[in-house]
């Protein structure tokens, strides 16, 4: 399969899908897929703005909206995770991932999804120790504070994808770099480019220590990332023999180094012929639902069970409980609707309540109630869960 990877989107969809065309035409080639590494900033409208953590001048609306709103469509599967400059208004109602708009699926804070055989995992945001072991506990509207901790990692996010059998996983996108990915690169090379990184090289600041653990502990075959603005590739060997292959990209501007072709071929292809959808995986839908009693929605610290001690790798009977809940079919339907105003040119500031902005979303309701686990915002709120009631024609919908 042919992948597109993206560095920091900011908002220029426009842009890429464009460089994508024309590397198709040009090549003669046929993109599958785009992952993007986060800055992706799904703006619906101008209020939206107002929760995404940039400096005032660069609150822009740029192109998502259009997505959003229907008057265009992603011509390709694109994925993407969070990076440290998005519309949180809109992504805390995706906690564990969703459709952003059609044909457009953001991870959620941690995620696995498979897509034609790849597994493909996703953790969101950037590693501020002081807000790492804090539970999700922000809503919005957010303050000064909130804005920023948002988007940081967090140790139970962490904590599930630790989960996953090593060695499995295709691709792991992140925004942030791993730390200690450079010392398997061309450092001096990437010295001449960034020279103040030096510091931050040289006494292990740069990079992110959780995802350092996930790269050594899940090994997967490739490592994608973006955050510091510059194209640089490492080659991991693992003390196992097993090899991940690093690409960090740039930000989305002209004569930048922002997007890249690989060919990528899934570790163990399925037998069944492709289908072009996006995928739940069932490995990580068995960790959620054994590990959501440790969801903790406080600023207080989060205290995780040993995982020398304390094994959640799913066993047979989640497997099968999973398989049982989900009718056996993990497809994700494009169950996609609006859930906030549409932006409307020359039409300013729309205002929103606060009920609105904490509403939740159907695609995280429907989630949590066939899995059993429990939606942050709610947990936050002391809201009672209320049962989903389909009638046929939407029963028929999720299953198909």
């Amino acid at each position: 399969m042919k992948i597109a990877i993206e560095g920091c989107c900011h908002g220029e969809l426009d842009r890429i899908y464009e460089t994508i065309n024309q590397i198709e035409t040009e090549q003669k080639i046929k993109i599958d897929l785009l992952l993007i590494c986060g800055d992706f900033q799904a703006v619906r409208n101008e209020h939206d703005l107002q929760s995404m953590a940039v400096p005032h001048k660069y609150r822009s609306m740029q192109d998502f909206w259009r997505y959003y709103s229907g008057e265009k469509r992603a011509p390709i599967l694109t994925i993407f995770i969070g990076g440290n400059h998005e519309s949180s208004d809109f992504l805390i109602e995706l906690p564990y991932g969703g459709w952003v708009a059609p044909n457009i699926y953001y991870m959620g804070y941690a995620n696995v999804v498979n897509y034609n055989g790849l597994r493909i995992a996703g953790l969101s945001g950037i590693y501020k120790s002081q807000d790492y072991n804090s539970g999700h506990y922000e809503l919005p509207p957010f303050d000064e504070k909130t804005i920023r901790s948002i988007y940081h990692i967090r140790s139970l996010d962490v904590f599930r994808i630790k989960q996953l059998q090593q060695g499995k996983i295709d691709i792991t996108i992140s925004h942030d770099w791993p730390r200690g990915i450079v010392w398997y690169g061309d450092v001096q090379r990437l010295l001449q480019r960034k020279q103040y990184f030096h510091d931050d090289i040289y006494t292990n600041q740069l990079g992110s220590e959780p995802l350092e653990e996930v790269l050594l502990r899940i090994q997967p075959k490739y490592w994608f990332s973006a955050h510091l603005h510059v194209k640089f590739s490492a080659l991991v060997e693992h003390t196992n023999g097993q090899l991940t292959r690093f690409l960090a990209l740039d930000k989305c501007l002209p004569g930048r180094d922002f997007l890249q072709i690989l060919d990528i071929e899934p570790t163990n292809p399925s037998s069944s012929p492709p289908t072009n959808r996006l995928s739940l995986d069932p490995e990580w839908l068995c960790i959620l639902a054994k590990t959501d009693h440790l969801l903790h929605v406080q600023r207080t610290n989060t205290f995780l069970p040993s995982i020398l001690q304390n094994s959640f790798t799913p066993n047979e009977d989640d497997y099968r409980k999973v398989q049982d809940d989900f009718s056996n079919t993990f497809e994700i339907p494009e169950i996609f609707e609006l859930t906030g105003p549409i932006h409307t040119l020359g039409s300013g500031n729309i205002p929103i309540d606060i009920e609105q902005l904490r509403k939740n979303n159907p695609q995280t309701e429907l989630l949590c109630h066939m899995l059993g686990i429990r939606n942050p915002i709610d947990v936050i709120l002391n809201r009672k869960i209320q049962p989903i009631q389909f009638d046929q024609t939407s029963s028929s919908d999720q299953t198909n």
